[in-house]
């Protein structure tokens, strides 16, 4: 997950806007459009790769302006190889199925498909990938991994063997937005968040204070819809920040079938409890410190939804991806008056019962490039593969589109004037991706995620009982674990 359709700096933004608004309606539709790719002969040297109209967008250029395919060719790849995009759905479960299906039928193009972090352990799983060890070079491994943001590049290992079978192109990761002027003029002081985020009951105290005295109607908007990115990043990272886990602490992510089933758990409880307390303080299970600070409407939203209150200026705090920053942070929006930071805690790591977990974090999102087994043009597509690999790319991309590179110092070598606003917010990106939570991904989190984010959408709702959505859940998943276990003959 993340988005992948992130925010741009203010340059590049304005420039592509019009473009943007016109594709996504043709992606939203489902459609697949790319010269000579649907049938037909392809050109020579043409390498297919899927990916949605933001990417598309920012892969070739008018004129004199940056491309990625011209920073492709900068990096070394031979100029007769062109990367030609396959649009495809933003929606991340439609990309996984229309994946799917050309894998399953063996079908090429495309040659590369850009896979969300979330889901490639599946199809690496189901063998529809390709051993990249076996084909990229020993600098280009050695690199990936010893400078690349290692969780994202675990989401691209095969859980068993630790072969690379996918290629991170960007990581994404979770921040909370607030309005320091709000705050602060309410009578709070957030000097220290941006270095140490509040914990979460001094950060509802303050958001509720700034929302009675700012005059906004939102306190706090986030994500809590009943999908992927409830279950995979929005929840994870309040759970997390509790102290609690789905399967018992960061060491049981990447393999199903033994896993120890925690959503009982009293702490991921209370983060539901605590959830709950921020849409209506008055429910039963509300917890008497925490105030409320979130409208209903939330248990309705994923991530565009429920940006626009506060990039509308009428909410104090927000929950989103990077692309958040560039959207809220330019002095045609919030300027200096952003405020940035990971998640608050009511938990410290020290005192959490499970492993990696407690404390601030930021759930991982973002996109890997995986080569196609049924390519017919695999050299030309692993030199595309390798030439992602270059920073000069990684910086382009970064400009163009706001995309976090997967080497995420490079953002601290960044200009303000190239990048936007997340040049002021190097230090809190750099401790996300210090204490980035994944999502338990395995052959069956596709079917675990749904029981997740429909127990705990409920739990919000008010529709269960915090504690009783919780017991459900754990129910549903250890039967879950048990085939797996069966599967596996265990």
């Amino acid at each position: 997950m993340g988005r992948d359709t992130a925010g741009r700096s203010d340059r590049s933004r304005l420039r592509r806007r019009s473009f943007l608004k016109a594709a996504s309606a043709t992606s939203a539709t489902g459609a697949v459009a790319i010269a000579g790719c649907l049938g037909g002969a392809r050109e020579p040297g043409t390498v297919v790769m899927t990916a949605a109209t933001d990417v598309e967008g920012i892969m070739y250029s008018d004129g004199d302006e940056p491309s990625v395919q011209q920073a492709l060719w900068d990096a070394g790849l031979d100029e007769d190889i062109r990367v030609e995009i396959q649009t495809v759905v933003s929606d991340s479960d439609q990309r996984m199925q229309g994946a799917q299906s050309a894998l399953q039928a063996g079908r090429a193009p495309p040659d590369i498909h850009m896979m969300d972090s979330g889901w490639t352990i599946p199809f690496i799983l189901r063998e529809q990938t390709t051993n990249l060890d076996e084909h990229l070079s020993d600098d280009v491994i050695e690199r990936v991994e010893n400078e690349y943001l290692q969780a994202i590049v675990e989401t691209a290992r095969h859980p068993e063997t630790d072969e690379l079978h996918a290629l991170p192109m960007f990581p994404d990761l979770g921040f909370m937005l607030y309005r320091q002027d709000l705050i602060e003029d309410a009578g709070h002081d957030t000097g220290d968040w941006a270095d140490e985020p509040p914990s979460w009951e001094e950060f509802s105290t303050a958001v509720s204070d700034a929302m009675t005295e700012g005059d906004v109607d939102y306190g706090f908007t986030t994500q809590a819809d009943a999908y992927e990115g409830l279950s995979c990043c929005s929840f994870n990272e309040v759970m997390t920040s509790w102290g609690g886990a789905y399967f018992g602490g960061a060491d049981n992510l990447f393999v199903a079938g033994d896993r120890p089933i925690t959503v009982d758990d009293d702490h991921v409880v209370d983060a539901i409890r605590m959830m709950r307390t921020f849409i209506d303080e008055d429910d039963p299970n509300a917890i008497e410190e925490y105030d409320e600070i979130c409208p209903s409407a939330i248990v309705q939203w994923s991530e565009q939804e429920s940006l626009g209150p506060f990039q509308g200026g009428n909410a104090v705090a927000h929950r989103n991806w990077t692309f958040a920053m560039a959207e809220t942070g330019s002095e045609e929006a919030f300027g200096e008056d952003l405020g940035v930071t990971t998640m608050p805690y009511a938990v410290s790591a020290d005192d959490a019962e499970f492993d990696g977990v407690g404390g601030t974090t930021s759930a991982l999102g973002g996109w890997n490039l995986v080569l196609s087994p049924y390519t017919d043009r695999r050299e030309e597509a692993v030199q595309v593969l390798e030439a992602f690999t270059d920073e000069g790319v990684m910086l382009t991309i970064l400009e163009l589109a706001g995309f976090l590179p997967p080497i995420t110092e490079l953002v601290t070598e960044a200009d303000e004037d190239e990048i936007g606003p997340m040049a002021r917010y190097t230090e809190q990106i750099e401790r996300a991706s210090e204490t980035a939570i994944p999502r338990p991904v395995t052959d069956v989190w596709p079917e675990q995620s749904a029981l997740i984010y429909q127990e705990v959408n409920a739990a919000f709702r008010g529709a269960k009982a915090p504690d009783e959505a919780m017991g459900d859940l754990a129910e549903r998943l250890e039967g879950s674990e048990r085939e797996v276990a069966a599967q596996n003959g265990d």
